[in-house]
């Protein structure tokens, strides 16, 4: 059961999701950005710091009350959500993880105040699920080091300020020797791409990043160097928790509007939800959500009583991600032709929510990660 500080911060993402958020979403998916504004509301509300400590500039929030939050933005506008759970985790939970505490004080806190939003490049063109088989080399020079490379598919980009940057200092040791670097955006050799053009989500903007001959200081290092690995690692299981709760919130989005079209839209000369196979259809969406919403809330929980949960994040994300497309194309089903229409929003949620099965691990990495739970627990 929510606690009274997890229903409050509940109900406060929800009333801006659906007073500001919502009636805007159309627009901003035209516009292909999320307003300053939209950013410095959420910072305000909380909302880019969530489990951060109070003490280094966050509202200390439980990962719980972090699900219920993103559920509900999402609900509002999937795109907005995309760059809060990105910011939140990976960016945050990593600088507050690894960063010492000068880094934490000087990078952390304004982030996780809002103060700018941040990024995470990992990803590249020729590697995806695969980390470990990245190429971008930062080798040392004088008192830092010189980057070369580039990222792919990195959300935010555009209106990011700082991009935590994984690349290959030693590649003869195994796992490829990787290191994490934060970066300002505005470094010297830093170039940020044109926004990709996607199937959905194109408000939370995506873009290409490349480093030449770009230098930085040795103090922009977090943890040692071949940390990087585990480092990107690390916020797997808080990022593929967020993933879900997206996706829920934007299946709950469709439902909703589904579910208020069946009574008021008739068909042979009654209401369509007293059709009995609407009736069913909808009632089959409630339970596949309300199925979701437990397995990411369930995740949670382990994770906030501090104990691994790959599991338990990687089977909320693989059901939760598959579950959200079948729910808005059973939707777009009820509404008939109008739902297939970009005047309707369903149309845009069924595109918005297709990536939620391939950020942050795929399903198939997703069914990895599951099936070696299982050999743990079963292999001879």
């Amino acid at each position: 059961m929510d606690t009274d500080i997890q229903t409050m911060i509940r109900d406060t993402a929800r009333a801006f999701a659906q007073d500001v958020l919502a009636p805007g979403a159309s627009e901003r998916e035209k516009n292909r950005a999320i307003e300053p504004a939209v950013i410095e509301q959420m910072g305000e509300l909380g909302l880019l710091g969530m489990t951060v400590p109070e003490a280094l500039g966050g509202i200390g929030a439980d990962y719980t009350s972090y699900a219920l939050a993103l559920m509900e933005i999402a609900e509002g506008d999937g795109a907005v959500s995309t760059m809060m759970s990105v910011h939140n985790a990976p960016f945050c939970s990593v600088l507050e993880q690894f960063g010492n505490e000068a880094q934490q004080q000087r990078w952390l806190r304004p982030a996780a105040a809002g103060d700018f939003i941040g990024c995470f490049g990992l990803t590249e063109a020729h590697t995806g699920s695969d980390a470990k088989a990245i190429r971008t080399r930062a080798t040392k020079s004088g008192d830092g080091y010189v980057i070369n490379g580039s990222k792919q598919f990195i959300s935010s980009a555009r209106i990011g300020a700082a991009t935590l940057v994984f690349a290959v200092t030693d590649p003869n040791v195994d796992k490829g020797g990787i290191t994490a670097f934060y970066v300002p955006n505005d470094t010297p050799g830093f170039t940020v791409g044109a926004p990709e053009l996607k199937l959905g989500q194109n408000a939370s903007d995506t873009c290409s990043l490349s480093f030449e001959d770009m230098h930085v200081g040795v103090d922009m290092r977090l943890g040692q160097e071949g940390q990087g690995l585990a480092i990107a690692l690390s916020s797997l299981e808080t990022g593929r928790i967020g993933i879900a709760a997206q996706s829920v919130g934007m299946a709950q989005a469709a439902l909703s509007y589904a579910a208020r079209y069946s009574f008021e839209r008739k068909s042979f000369g009654k209401p369509l939800f007293e059709h009995q196979s609407i009736a069913f259809k909808l009632a089959d969406m409630d339970a596949q959500i309300e199925a979701s919403r437990q397995l990411v809330l369930n995740a949670a929980a382990v994770k906030d009583a501090a104990k691994p949960c790959l599991r338990e994040a990687s089977i909320a994300k693989l059901v939760a991600s598959e579950m959200a497309e079948r729910v808005c194309s059973d939707a777009i089903q009820v509404l008939g032709g109008y739902g297939y229409l970009a005047d309707y929003p369903l149309e845009k949620l069924y595109r918005d929510v297709r990536v939620c099965q391939i950020y942050e691990g795929t399903s198939e990495i997703q069914k990895i990660n599951i099936s070696r739970e299982l050999a743990k627990r079963y292999a001879p």
